[in-house]
């Protein structure tokens, strides 16, 4: 049985409901989607506009609405992607472990030896990175250029580090070395595979997954700010049915999930089509750019190379040489030894450990000498580019290992969930009286006419300036508008006529 306090707390919810849904120019409920209130009985009295939070509140509630609907298809394909993806690390590792791992033997050959095998294995291919096994069961990975391969692609030849023999050889995408199963679905994720023009669904999800969940948090906490509706704010409401029910589970779950939407929004967004390209501009305008070595050669082996000696064979130590010195600065494993990309220049060693504590420092080696000349170390790395990699890290389900990944499948259900509430109060709220085939109506149109001009013409601004940094959340909202206003006017149009009559 529901406490007194609950029954309070539920009629209180009831006429807050009651006044939102006959909000001023709207429709009472079960009327035609568009009716004005009391068209027929010509202009009504002129009300005080109000101020602060009840003038905000009606529009946040419409742009709630019509961002809900229309958006909400493309954050649940988001969403439901984003869960596979989260998995398939740990898929990854059942579907490639032949590749992946090998027996434990007595002692690890040499990376040269390691790096021919690769080569005898695929002579098609050119070496461009190799990253030695970080645990004693893992393989030596050797990363080929191949012709036909697309952008960000390499070739991956596992060896087993005991043996030099070859046990497989797999597509690698991107920095985190994405086998197929995983890149498929990052891939799905990114873009439904449809290459640049599918990137701009993500894009469009990520520019209003914090929209959507800035505004449901704000009207959420607004109807229940008082102290003593904390726990219903919190968690779903005991006692409550039907549409309310399912408003209770939408706006409580949605409260859990609010930092974590808000933090995917943003990561999102860093390596998105065009608000990705505005941060990057951005950070290079500050000097916030992720530092790496340069690459060159020492100053005395290049000064040979611009007399002459570059028609000679070049000397190199080899990469295990390389690796030797990169480890003499500190460079533990997990490591990728990237080979030099033209004559002269310098083997670049790597720390690639995404999970916590990340590991980036990075050596440039000259391979002619052996020498080490130059360290980048992350603790240097400007604190924007720290905050970038950490992200994306987290985004990915790297930073903190399995418990990163049980935290997105996490997100990624609540998601959904809020999602499918979302939809079914929409379609609970219907005019039934009049028309079972009718959708909710959405709220009262005309809400920004009753915010004061000081709060109406800083938002305004502060809306111009967020739109042109997120062009994706700027030219929709400029559509939907566009179309609110025709439809305006035509429902006014509409409901003049018979009073002419």
């Amino acid at each position: 049985m529901p406490s007194n306090s609950d029954t309070v707390g539920l009629a209180q919810d009831d006429a807050a409901d009651r006044t939102l849904d006959e909000a001023p120019g709207g429709a009472p409920d079960g009327a035609p989607d568009g009716a004005e209130a009391n068209p027929s009985h010509g202009p009504q009295p002129a009300t005080p506009s109000p101020g602060g939070w009840a003038a905000l509140r009606p529009l946040l509630l419409r742009l709630h609405f019509y961002a809900g609907i229309l958006i909400a298809p493309f954050l649940l394909i988001a969403a439901v992607t984003g869960l596979l993806y989260a998995g398939s690390f740990q898929a990854e590792k059942i579907v490639y472990a032949h590749e992946l791992r090998v027996p434990v033997g007595d002692h690890r050959l040499p990376l040269t030896q390691q790096v021919a095998a690769a080569r005898s294995a695929h002579p098609e291919g050119t070496v461009n990175a190799v990253r030695p096994g970080a645990e004693p069961d893992a393989t030596t990975r050797v990363l080929l250029d191949v012709p036909g391969l697309e952008e960000s692609h390499r070739l991956a030849v596992f060896v087993d580090p005991y043996t030099s023999r070859v046990r497989g050889a797999l597509d690698s995408y991107g920095s985190s070395g994405a086998l197929p199963l995983r890149t498929w679905i990052d891939q799905l994720h990114g873009s439904l595979l449809l290459g640049d023009a599918g990137r701009l669904y993500s894009e469009l999800a990520a520019s209003w997954l914090w929209v959507v969940t800035a505004g449901g948090v704000a009207l959420w906490i607004g109807r229940r700010r008082q102290a003593s509706r904390l726990r219903r704010t919190l968690l779903p409401e005991r006692a409550a049915t039907g549409r309310r029910r399912t408003l209770s589970w939408h706006g409580a779950v949605g409260i859990w999930a609010a930092l974590g939407f808000f933090f995917l929004s943003a990561t999102g967004l860093t390596w998105s089509q065009y608000a990705g390209q505005n941060v990057t501009d951005l950070r290079a305008a500050l000097s916030w750019e992720t530092p790496a070595v340069s690459g060159e050669a020492s100053a005395h082996h290049q000064g040979a190379m611009d007399h002459g000696s570059h028609s000679m064979p070049r000397a190199d130590v080899g990469v295990d040489r390389v690796l030797t010195a990169a480890r003499g600065e500190g460079l533990s494993d997990p490591v990728e030894i990237t080979y030099p990309a033209k004559p002269g220049a310098a083997y670049a060693v790597k720390q690639i450990r995404t999970t916590w504590p990340e590991k980036q420092d990075a050596a440039a080696v000259d391979g002619a000498t052996g020498s080490v000349t130059e360290v980048v170390r992350f603790q240097d790395w400007p604190l924007a580019a720290k905050l970038s990699r950490w992200g994306i890290d987290a985004h990915m389900g790297l930073l903190f290992g399995l418990a990163n990944q049980i935290a997105l499948a996490v997100l990624m259900i609540a998601l959904i969930c809020v999602i499918a509430w979302g939809y079914r109060m929409w379609w609970l709220r219907r005019p039934t009286r009049t028309d079972r085939r009718s959708a909710g109506r959405p709220p009262a149109r005309g809400a920004w006419r009753r915010i004061p001009p000081h709060i109406l013409a800083p938002s305004l601004l502060l809306s111009a300036a967020t739109c042109y940094f997120i062009p994706l959340l700027g030219i929709p909202l400029l559509a939907f508008l566009a179309g609110d206003l025709a439809i305006g006017t035509l429902h006014r149009h509409r409901d003049r006529r018979p009073a002419a009559d």
